[in-house]
């Protein structure tokens, strides 16, 4: 299992960047695919048209999100927080992905810095 921590620019407020990341209807804008999301703990959550699911844990109003991500029949959850602080170029994403199987490890920190992340940038870039 492995770990992994980096922090993202977006060029948004920390609230529309929380707002992009757990309305269902904004998360299918910016990912172009299907969604299923609920601000509701314990809730079950679907990105990606199913490639990514797992159970929301925690979530503090334009500051934070706690998921756990599921891969299989792992016995230790891998958990992913994701904070948003303000920056002066919009907002700062502090992500911290727990638990990461190894051989799933390339794949995730891929996706997380070409899709979730790549694509949550270029949405606001765009704007």
């Amino acid at each position: 299992m492995k770990d992994f921590k980096k922090y993202y620019i977006i060029s948004a407020t920390p609230e529309e960047v929380y707002q992009a990341l757990t309305n269902e209807a904004t998360i299918q804008l910016w990912t172009g695919d299907k969604v299923q999301m609920s601000k509701e703990i314990g809730s079950e959550f679907s990105l990606w048209d199913g490639s990514i699911i797992g159970k929301n844990l925690e979530f503090e109003e334009g500051k934070k999100i706690v998921q756990q991500w599921y891969f299989g029949e792992q016995e230790t959850p891998s958990i992913v927080t994701i904070k948003l602080h303000p920056n002066k170029q919009g907002t700062s994403a502090e992500l911290i992905h727990t638990n990461i199987p190894d051989e799933e490890y390339e794949d995730i920190i891929d996706g997380w810095n070409n899709q979730y992340f790549g694509d949550l940038q270029e949405f606001y870039e765009e704007d």
